[in-house]
């Protein structure tokens, strides 16, 4: 197993050749621990790799304004380029360490969860003296004075692909006892994102040409007079342990359903489950969040506060529908904005989508097998609580390739489903809905031979 990772190696690698002369064979520790370190290092870079998205990344951007007498006044931007993960409510939480002794003296379009120990300053007392301090959000409807362009959204943040132009929030800090130029600044460190979980790794500040602006008529352009970013990337290990959703199948041609995988999300709620006809769901505040998000799970085998179910409805001459559902099992929590983002080779020819909004994804130029799937407006983009009305769905028609269309050995399920940018756990491939032996090939009965048969049918009882 240990050596399994050196295979690849090339030949007159130094590993490779102390391995073939067995320089390492007497170091049992040494080699346990460089297999260990390749690992590590290549289990991390994929961690945050998401090959449906491989771009995707949240952007925060400070542009330095203008200059005071002990500091400077910035415009912090959050631009979320991720296709299809957004932030959902509570929101952002966004963190950082100051290299300095720097304090916010004030704060518009945002505010910090923690004032600190300002006691040394007597008179104006800053907003922040924390070392290190988290900002989050305002919520929507605080006073216009305290407001900023893209501000006051409860932190919540639409994907790239849902809609752009909410994608975006910010706010403006002044800062104090910290420099008053280009030189003398020094950035702030150790950036952490939380959204409003775990899951954001963000790298160090790197300081970038100036931001340039437009005045309002256009004509002149202004720019920043210091900008520096800070990219964040999404990792699910990071978030949890176990998926968040899975996914379930079944078709016009079998009377089987392939359920999802029993404990797919981990069995750990298990105990605290509650059963759909349970008299505590008649409770006063039960589907009330908790602060530490702890779900509410309606009892399942998967155990999965989300379930996707996939199931291929009928086979027309040219064409072929998909019913999607997905159905939510947590008593405590509302899916806003929820995304659904799905890898199959036909989705090349989506012809039209009934009650969802969908948006081809085409991370690698021409490859056109992943598309986006998200609610309708006042409609359905909001994902209620388990219970009656906790599902969504629609149905799709595409058109057949026909030098490709099977419904042979699983081809007309997913390859990979995502729920809010969360991978969700696929069934075993041995377990989806095969076709019955005695099949034809193409279950189609094509009309002209419907109409024959059915003349000579009428014509054999005269």
């Amino acid at each position: 197993m240990l050596f399994s990772l050196f295979i690849d190696l090339p030949p007159n690698s130094y590993l490779a050749v102390a391995l073939r002369y067995g320089k390492l064979e007497e170091n049992a520790e040494m080699r346990l621990f460089i297999s260990a370190f390749f690992f590590l290092v290549i289990f991390s870079y994929a961690a945050a790799y998401d090959p449906l998205d491989p771009n995707g990344n949240i952007t925060i951007k400070w542009d330095v304004m203008s200059w005071t007498p002990d500091g400077y006044v910035a415009v912090v931007t959050m631009n979320n380029f991720q296709m299809y993960r957004h932030i959902m409510t509570p929101g952002w939480t966004l963190g950082w360490t100051w290299a300095k002794k720097d304090v916010i003296w004030s704060i518009v379009g945002a505010q910090t969860t923690e004032q600190g120990d300002c006691s040394k300053f007597k008179g104006n007392v800053p907003h922040c003296c924390k070392k290190d301090p988290t900002v989050v959000d305002l919520l929507p409807g605080v006073p216009y004075n305290q407001q900023f362009s893209n501000c006051c959204k409860g932190g919540v943040l639409s994907s790239w692909g849902q809609d752009p132009a909410a994608s975006v929030s910010a706010f403006q800090l002044s800062v104090g006892s910290a420099g008053t130029s280009n030189k003398t600044v020094k950035l702030p460190r150790n950036f952490t994102l939380l959204g409003p979980g775990l899951g954001y790794t963000c790298g160090g500040a790197k300081i970038v040409p100036p931001t340039t602006f437009l005045t309002p008529d256009r004509r002149r352009k202004t720019q920043a007079l210091m900008t520096w970013n800070v990219t964040c990337t999404y990792s699910q290990i990071l978030a949890r342990k176990n998926p968040s959703c899975c996914v379930s199948l079944s078709s016009f041609y079998n009377d089987t359903i392939t359920s999802c995988p029993h404990c797919a999300c981990g069995c750990q709620d298990k105990k605290s489950c509650v059963k759909p006809d349970s008299k505590i769901l008649k409770s006063v505040g039960i589907n009330t969040p908790k602060k530490n998000s702890a779900p509410l799970l309606q009892c399942t085998h998967h155990m999965c506060p989300i379930r996707v179910h996939w199931h291929v409805k009928v086979n027309y001459k040219d064409y072929w529908r998909v019913k999607i559902a997905v159905t939510n099992f947590n008593y405590r929590l509302n899916y806003t904005l929820w995304t659904l983002a799905i890898q199959h080779p036909n989705l090349d020819n989506v012809t039209r989508v009934f009650s969802f909004d969908y948006k081809p994804l085409v991370p690698y130029g021409n490859i056109n097998d992943t598309g986006m799937f998200y609610g309708l407006k006042f409609y359905n983009d909001l994902l209620m609580e388990a219970g009656p009305s906790g599902n969504v769905q629609s149905e799709v028609l595409l058109q057949k390739d026909k030098n490709t269309f099977t419904l042979k050995n699983g081809w007309a399920f997913p390859r990979k489903v995502y729920f809010n940018g969360e991978e969700c756990l696929m069934p075993p491939p041995d377990a989806y809905p095969y076709l019955p032996n005695s099949a034809p090939r193409n279950l189609l009965i094509p009309f002209s031979k419907l109409i024959s048969s059915l003349l000579f049918l009428l014509i054999a009882l005269q």
